[in-house]
Formats: structure tokens, C-alpha cells, sequence
């Protein structure tokens, strides 16, 4: 406002040189409108993934349902029977888009807490492999930013690499949150689906597997790396079996979005997570971020604290087709020791 009032006294004094320096010093005056407005837009984008991830598939389903009950049945019917037809392809190396791996979109979701990935080795575009992820966090937001979009560049980090994040294959019974995953290549995190991109896609694939899973997440704790391996071999096996490296991945700060209640071994509660784990895959955890509109109040806004991912070195496995206990033991080892050096 002072900008203004000093160009329109120029103007009243009739001096040119006011009225100019007045407009050049205009911008910089509108320049906090435009960081909130930058800042407005990471949240926007970072609560829409949000939303998207923990109710668009409900949401969809329901209103699929409702359709076939109003003069919308038609539309309800054909997007039925196209998800029918359709109902593989996720195990079948999914439906990738390049364009939606690149909206502006994910470079906003990428600056909120904001999320970086670091490299410390080359990647051979001749090999296959098996991405080692740690922690889940809750939502994985590092994993998604860096693996299922190209808002930290790991295209051109890694050329002639072509990373698939593995996820729960419930979310892609769902519809058209199935579509949306498989846009940013995400796929399902099962046998068949993970064997076909390491076996018959060609090479330069890489898989991303949370390996601690829903059980890590109840772990998940700010400030506090914890990571869970125990009985967690199939991917040790898978690798062997397809011939493809293993490369450790972690992510400090992932612990830090959300702030969880951790109930105790034992008591009731821990009880219903564990059980309802096993039934639906995937642990219920109570968690809160910050508010949408008061930082300090809660709310389902993660909070804003950097995520630093950092790839490790490849470790080379050999393809054996029935590999024994004693060699799969021997690899994993071997990758359970990788994490402690990143």
C-alpha cells in the first residue's frame, strides 16, 4: 500500500522517476502473498494425496453402487465391465503414464516437508532390482514422492531405470483409485505381479518393496528409526530366484509426518491391530498431523518435516531358481547389515 501511495504522489508532484521506481518496487512488495499462496499449494497437494489414499477408493465404490440405481446405470455398467476386462493388468506391469508422473502437482507435494533423494551409486540399466524399503512410516509419503512420481528427478538420477512401487493389491480391487496408482506406476505387492516386471519386462526394472510393512508402522514413532526384519525373507528369495540385486533404501524423517499412539504388547488395543492386520492387510493406526487452516491444532496434515531418501549400494545376487535356507539366510544378512551404513 505504501508503494502505492508513493507512485500516485509522484504522479500528484509530477516526477517520472518517482512512478518508476515506485512499479519496480512493486513486485517485491506482492512477494509474501506469493510464499503463502506456494505454501497454500503444498498443503493443497499434499492433502489431496492424502484424502485420495485413504478414502477415494470407498468414496468411488459407493458412488459406483448408488449410480446402478439412477438413470447413470448405464455408465456404472460399462465402467463395470471395463474394470472387469481390465481386472490384470495391474499384475501385469499396470498402466503407467509419464504425464502424470509429471504434474506440477507432485513438485508442491515434493516441497512441503519437502522430500530429497540422494544417490550414492550408479544403477546398471542391464540388471533388474529389488528396492529394500525402510522405514512405512505411515502414509510413505518418501516412498511416493520419490518412487511414484519424478518430482526429486530419479529418472535422471537413474537413467534407463524404471522404479515400480509395490503397494497393498486391495487398493487396486478398488475403482478408479486402482487407475489413479497405476498412472505413477504403481503395482500390487504380491507374487505374480513383482515376478512379471522382473521377468518378463526387460531389464532396467526396479521394484519398491516397503519390507517392514503394516508391522513396522506400528512402530512408527518421531525421532525414533526403527525398522522390522524378522521373518521377512520372501523378498530375499524373490531376488534370488529372478536374479535381481538388492538395494537398501532409507528414508530419515519418514517417522516425523504424523505423530501416532503407540499402545503397548499386550493390552487390548494392540491386540485389535494386530488381528485386524492379518484380516485386511494393513495395520489401523490411531495418528494426527496438524490442522489444515492453525498449525498447532490437529488434523490429518502431516507435518512439515524433511524427508532425506538415500539409495544404497547394490547388492549383486545370483540367479538361482530353488536357492536353499542356507543361501537365502547368507543374502539376507548381508542386506540386513546394509541399512546401518547409510
Amino acid at each position: 500500500m505504501k508503494t502505492i501511495l508513493a507512485a500516485y504522489s509522484g504522479v500528484l508532484k509530477g516526477t517520472g522517476s518517482s512512478i518508476l521506481s515506485a512499479l519496480q518496487d512493486l513486485p517485491v512488495a506482492l512477494w509474501p502473498c506469493r510464499s503463502k499462496m506456494e505454501k497454500h499449494l503444498q498443503v493443497l497437494s499434499v492433502l489431496q494425496w492424502v484424502i485420495s489414499f485413504l478414502a477415494m477408493g470407498a468414496a468411488c465404490t459407493v458412488l459406483l453402487m448408488y449410480m446402478f440405481c439412477t438413470d447413470c446405470w448405464l455408465i456404472a455398467a460399462v465402467y463395470t465391465a471395463w474394470l472387469i476386462f481390465d481386472w490384470n493388468t495391474p499384475k501385469q506391469g499396470g498402466r503407467r503414464s509419464s504425464w502424470v508422473r509429471s504434474w506440477t502437482v507432485w513438485t508442491y507435494f515434493r516441497d512441503y516437508f519437502p522430500i530429497r533423494l540422494i544417490k550414492t551409486h550408479n544403477l546398471l540399466p542391464s540388471r533388474n532390482y529389488i528396492f529394500g524399503y525402510h522405514p512405512h512410516g505411515i502414509l510413505c509419503f518418501g516412498a511416493f514422492c520419490n518412487f511414484g512420481t519424478e518430482a526429486t528427478g530419479f529418472s535422471k538420477k537413474f537413467p534407463g531405470i524404471k522404479p515400480s512401487l509395490a503397494t497393498l493389491a486391495g487398493n487396486f480391487r478398488l475403482p478408479l483409485l486402482r487407475d489413479y496408482l497405476m498412472s505413477g506406476g504403481i503395482c500390487p505387492v504380491n507374487r505374480n505381479s513383482i515376478d512379471y516386471l522382473l521377468t518378463h519386462n526387460g531389464t532396467g526394472n526396479a521394484v519398491i518393496i516397503v519390507v517392514g510393512g503394516a508391522a513396522e508402522s506400528l512402530q512408527c514413532t518421531p525421532g525414533i528409526n526403527t525398522v522390522t526384519l524378522r521373518n521377512r525373507k520372501g523378498f530375499v528369495k524373490l531376488a534370488l530366484q529372478t536374479g535381481s540385486d538388492l538395494v537398501p533404501v532409507y528414508s530419515f524423517g519418514e517417522n516425523d509426518a504424523y505423530k501416532q499412539v503407540i499402545f503397548d504388547e499386550g493390552t487390548c488395543w494392540r491386540t485389535v491391530q494386530k488381528r485386524l492386520q492379518k484380516l485386511i492387510g494393513f495395520a489401523p493406526c490411531l495418528f494426527h498431523g496438524c490442522g489444515l487452516f492453525f498449525g498447532d491444532s490437529w488434523g490429518i496434515v502431516p507435518y512439515c518435516n524433511p524427508i532425506t531418501t538415500i539409495v544404497g549400494e547394490p547388492i549383486t545376487v545370483p540367479k538361482i531358481e530353488d536357492p536353499t535356507e542356507h543361501v537365502s539366510c547368507l543374502v539376507y544378512g548381508h542386506f540386513s547389515r546394509s541399512p546401518a551404513n547409510l
